[in-house]
């Protein structure tokens, strides 16, 4: 079996060690999930892509270490930028990506990639029980989103000092938490944190499928299409967003850190 190339890639930042890391493994022949839930579990990052050529588009799975999951943002940009930077595609044609959320195309556009994804407008909604004293905070408005209960704080002060309970957070019944607020810095419109923990990642550093949620929600508070976020997680990453009345352009970029290959133990 040949060996099966695996790299670490910063996701939504210009620089090593900062944004969301992603492991990026490029598979030559179908393999079963649990193998894949299996090495993601031991990459231990909050998302394991797995990327496999199937004529002329790749099949793209990502799983945290616990579960598969539907839509993940970094892992995409990690996925384009790990087959422009090594040759295996022309950053000048799109790359098209078959996942469980439909076709997605990531194009390079300079230094930044664009990945063209599906909205996931929010809303409003009564919080679901325990989520707010988990939080330990007061919210201007609760709503949901597809996948994930969404929080809108008044200051960016009181989202940064955010110390959640993870123990309770794991008991609400979707992926993930959103929290946002406005930003006091004038170069975002917006600032975000993200917590899955039911998902096995208390606090995720940069979430690209959040954005599609807070693209729709922000759009409509600020009157904009085109908005940049940032998630004020220890790292930290920006997140650009061009919102449409069903999709929305998610804009980062991306740093490889390692290249490697799984050992042949590891592989079969």
């Amino acid at each position: 079996m040949p060996p099966i190339r695996c790299y670490q890639v910063d996701a939504f930042t210009d620089r090593p060690f900062a944004g969301n890391p992603a492991a990026v493994c490029l598979l030559d022949e179908p393999r079963e999930a649990a193998w894949m839930q299996s090495v993601a579990a031991e990459m231990n990052l909050s998302e394991t892509a797995f990327v496999r050529l199937t004529g002329d588009a790749y099949e793209l799975r990502w799983f945290t270490p616990r579960i598969e999951v539907e839509l993940c943002g970094h892992a995409t940009l990690a996925s384009s930028h790990a087959l422009w930077s090594e040759g295996i595609e022309s950053s000048e044609a799109p790359i098209r990506f078959q996942t469980l959320s439909g076709e997605l195309t990531c194009t390079a556009d300079g230094d930044l990639i664009r990945l063209d994804f599906p909205s996931t407008p929010v809303t409003e909604a009564e919080p679901p029980a325990g989520l707010l004293e988990a939080l330990q905070t007061r919210a201007s408005f609760v709503g949901r989103s597809k996948f994930d209960e969404f929080v809108c704080l008044d200051s960016e002060k009181t989202l940064r000092a955010l110390q959640p309970d993870f123990v309770r957070l794991r008991g609400i019944a979707a992926r993930g938490i959103i929290v946002t607020s406005p930003s006091e810095n004038p170069c975002f419109d917006f600032v975000s944190r993200f917590f899955a923990p039911a998902a096995g990642i208390n606090e995720d550093p940069v979430t690209g499928s959040a954005h599609c949620a807070l693209a729709h929600f922000w759009g409509g508070r600020l009157g904009k299409t085109e908005m940049t976020g940032f998630q004020a997680s220890e790292r930290g990453g920006t997140v650009h967003v061009r919102r449409s009345a069903d999709r929305v352009v998610l804009g980062g970029r991306a740093v490889t850190v390692f290249r490697g290959e799984l050992a042949s133990e590891a592989s079969s």
